[in-house]
């Protein structure tokens, strides 16, 4: 592990101070997301919205992973709602249980991002540890572009499965809905 990784700093944002981040963290987003900025479901007016959202649920999480100062990277997420919306948009037939919520069994990662100079040194495994080592739920859920050949192939490394499609806005791509258990991973309480 190089040197520069080990001086990663991660820590926690705290929801209190999310807005003061404001400006770094629209900038990372630009930057990782650059091809599709035209697209006004990746503006980042449109980005920064689905963040402040993201913000005031409860069981909000978020970690920055910052070198000599520099934003590097963040992750960030929350846990569902019971009765959330959240699987709304599923395009493949699961099994109806499998889409309950109870408000406290399922943890969201909505965002896990690097930036490109800092990509391929394990940054961004380590943010995902740093945000879910904490939460309670007994899975995480993301989704993930299914032509993000590394992110699906960094996502089954972590012990990430496919669950189906899922479009979670009218104008947004259809993505891959992924699943974590928790409860018989790493990160299972105890």
């Amino acid at each position: 592990m190089s040197e520069q990784i080990l001086a990663l700093r991660i820590q926690e944002l705290e929801r209190d101070s999310f807005h003061e981040h404001r400006g770094k963290l629209v900038e990372t987003y630009k930057e990782v997301y650059s091809a599709q900025l035209n697209d006004p479901f990746f503006s980042p007016e449109r980005y920064w919205d689905r963040l402040v959202a993201y913000a005031g649920r409860d069981g909000f999480r978020a970690v920055v992973g910052d070198f000599d100062g520099a934003l590097v990277g963040y992750a960030l997420g929350y846990t569902l709602p019971a009765e959330s919306p959240w699987w709304g948009g599923l395009l493949s037939n699961v099994d109806a249980r499998t889409l309950v919520e109870t408000g406290d069994r399922t943890f969201a990662l909505n965002e896990i991002m690097v930036r490109e100079r800092w990509r391929r040194r394990g940054i961004a495994r380590r943010l995902h540890d740093a945000l879910i080592k904490q939460v309670t739920a007994e899975r995480a859920t993301l989704l993930v572009l299914p032509d993000n050949v590394a992110a699906q192939a960094a996502y089954r490394g972590w012990g990430w499965q496919k669950l189906g499609e899922l479009q979670p806005f009218h104008d947004a791509p259809v993505y891959d809905a992924m699943i974590l258990n928790l409860t018989n991973s790493r990160f299972a309480a105890g």
